[in-house]
Order: C-alpha cells, then sequence, then structure tokens
C-alpha cells in the first residue's frame, strides 16, 4: 500500500471513530452531572456559622458552643459565632432556628432542658424531632446528689434507705422548677418509691444553702458542687449520669450503687448540635464528622474540663434516639410528680 493511500484510509478511520467517540464523551459528561457528588459538603463552609445558645452566657450550652466552635472555626478557617437567644426557657432560640435558611450555616446548642420543655409545654411552635435533624452531641455537665454532712447515709443504698424510713422528712433543693437537675431526683424517687420535698433553687443557690445546713440535699451540676465535696463540706452520693466523670472519677454512679432499681439508671445533662429538619445530610455528616474529630483532641478535652464539662460524644442517629427516650421519660414523670412548667 502506498503511503498516500495509507494516509487516506487512516484518516477515514478517525472520522469514523470521532462520530462514536464524541457522542460518548457527551453522554459520559452528562452522567457526571447527573450523578449526585458530596461537592456541597466538600466546599463547605464558605461563610461564618451562626451557633444559637438559648441560655444566658456562662452556662454549659454556651461554654460548650464556645469550646467546641472555636475549635470548629480554625479547622474550616470560617468564623463560628455563638448567639446567645434566651427567653421562654430556650424556646424562642429554637424557634428562630427551626425557621433558619437549612443550610448548615445556623445551628441549635440543643441541651438536655429542651427535653423538658418538649415534655411539658403543649403550644410550642415547633417539635424537637421533626423539625430539626440531629448532628451530635459534645458534652456532658454531670448530675450530681450531694448532702450535708449531718445527713446519715454514705452511698446511694444508704441514702436510699434514709428516705424510704422518713418519707418526706427531708428535703432537697434542684437547680430549678422543672430543670433537668428536678427531674433527676423525681426519676429516682420514682424508680425508688421514695419521698422528699423539693425546693426550687439557682444551682448556686442549692449548694450555698445546703453547704449552710439550711437545706439537706440537692441535685446540681457536679462542676458547682465539687470545690465544697473536696473542702468536706458537702458529701457526693452519687451521679446520675451512666458513666463516671473524669473531673471527679471517684464518685460512683447511680448504676454503681447496688440499688436493684438503679441499675439501668441514667440521667445525661447534655449539649450538642442541631440543625433545621431539611439541612442537606451531606452537610450534617460533615459536621457530625469534625465534631467527633475535636472531641478526641486532648487539648479540648482540657478546655472542656477546666469549665466543668465532660465530653459527650454521641452520633446523629444516638442523638435522636436519646431525644425521644428523654421526651418520653420526662411526660412519665412530670406526671407523675406533677410538675408544671412556671
Amino acid at each position: 500500500m502506498s503511503m498516500q493511500r495509507y494516509s487516506r484510509t487512516l484518516a477515514l478511520r478517525l472520522i469514523q471513530q470521532s462520530r462514536w467517540v464524541a457522542p460518548s464523551a457527551m453522554v459520559c459528561a452528562t452522567l457526571a452531572l447527573a450523578v449526585p457528588h458530596p461537592a456541597s459538603a466538600q466546599a463547605w463552609p464558605t461563610k461564618p456559622i451562626r451557633l444559637v445558645a438559648t441560655f444566658s452566657p456562662g452556662g454549659g450550652a454556651d461554654l460548650t458552643g464556645r469550646i467546641v466552635g472555636a475549635r470548629l472555626s480554625e479547622l474550616w478557617k470560617q468564623p463560628v459565632v455563638v448567639e446567645n437567644r434566651t427567653g421562654a426557657g430556650g424556646s424562642l432560640g429554637a424557634e428562630l432556628v427551626s425557621r433558619a435558611t437549612p443550610d448548615g450555616y445556623t445551628l441549635l446548642v440543643v441541651g438536655a432542658s429542651h427535653t423538658v420543655n418538649a415534655a411539658l409545654l403543649q403550644n410550642l411552635s415547633f417539635d424537637l424531632t421533626r423539625d430539626f435533624k440531629p448532628v451530635a452531641l459534645a458534652a456532658s455537665a454531670p448530675i450530681v446528689v450531694v448532702v450535708h454532712p449531718r445527713v446519715k447515709a454514705s452511698t446511694l443504698q444508704e441514702f436510699t434507705g434514709l428516705l424510704r424510713a422518713q418519707p418526706d422528712k427531708l428535703d432537697y433543693a434542684s437547680c430549678g422548677m422543672a430543670s433537668a437537675h428536678h427531674f433527676t431526683m423525681e426519676t429516682f424517687k420514682y424508680d425508688t418509691k421514695t419521698a422528699a420535698l423539693h425546693i426550687p433553687h439557682s444551682c448556686a443557690g442549692a449548694v450555698a444553702n445546703v453547704v449552710g445546713g439550711q437545706l439537706d440535699i440537692a441535685a446540681v451540676t457536679l462542676a458547682t458542687a465539687l470545690p465544697f465535696v473536696q473542702q468536706g463540706k458537702l458529701r457526693a452520693i452519687a451521679l446520675s449520669s451512666q458513666n463516671r466523670s473524669p473531673l471527679a472519677p471517684e464518685i460512683p454512679t447511680f448504676r454503681d450503687s447496688g440499688v436493684p432499681e438503679l441499675k439501668n439508671f441514667a440521667f445525661e445533662n447534655y449539649y450538642g448540635f442541631l440543625a433545621p429538619s431539611a439541612t442537606p445530610a451531606a452537610v450534617v455528616s460533615k459536621i457530625e464528622g469534625d465534631i467527633r474529630l475535636v472531641l478526641q483532641e486532648p487539648e479540648l478535652q482540657k478546655r472542656m474540663a477546666a469549665s466543668g464539662l465532660d465530653p459527650f460524644f454521641r452520633s446523629a442517629a444516638e442523638t435522636l434516639k436519646l431525644l425521644r427516650t428523654d421526651i418520653e421519660r420526662n411526660r412519665r414523670i412530670a406526671s407523675v410528680a406533677n410538675i408544671k412548667p412556671e
């Protein structure tokens, strides 16, 4: 075959092939566009993120948002700003987030107290498990039961026996009417069929009155009571959380007590993050994964400990399950203990 004829044949073959290759390339390109990619999650975030904490600065929700948010800001290279929106027991801020654009840039700092609101309040404009998409839990502020040294009980077994022997003769303080601390003690009383009179205070007020001897018992946040426990001015009976706290590993949990009715007892005082319900799953998954990552860092754990918080990571699925369980339990306890919203 002459060189000229060979060149013409090769050119014809290339033209024929191009008629098939070009459409194929177009099909491939079209399919590539049609297949969903996690590009939005990879690009996210491209602007500041707002964390709405529904209680005052300095509380557990606020501190969780600031500590975790500061580290996420470094990771994401975008500002993460905590906005305190107080009012209506946290419901005003939660309503704001439920109506926010569902793009991951506005999150609710959720706490166990929101499950109390969901159980007690009938006129909320949102549903905690329907109008939000769980992201993750991040921290816990353990609840401890403490007594004045004059109370003749050093263990939860002895404490339970004392309440059974003297129904309604002892009084206890909590961090407020319908607080998580109030529900902790009422759940304990329900499970053990004991009785004690509730006197609501602030956490600091409850501790001060038990230290001063005006009251016998308090159910308060561990960090508030721990200095007085360490000084011998209060006696720690037990923690309500499932696991012991790194802040005071020597204090047993209710589950450790040996009281049969309490072998599965756990009342967690947690904080975490929820997003509006229509937030893309890829964005929620990225935030969840990054929270899991930063909570493993020793430096962040030190910052949490200094603020009286324990790391308490729970996945999105685990968060949803815990919220639903707590709402149902709180409804039951509110009914039997006649707990009404303030």
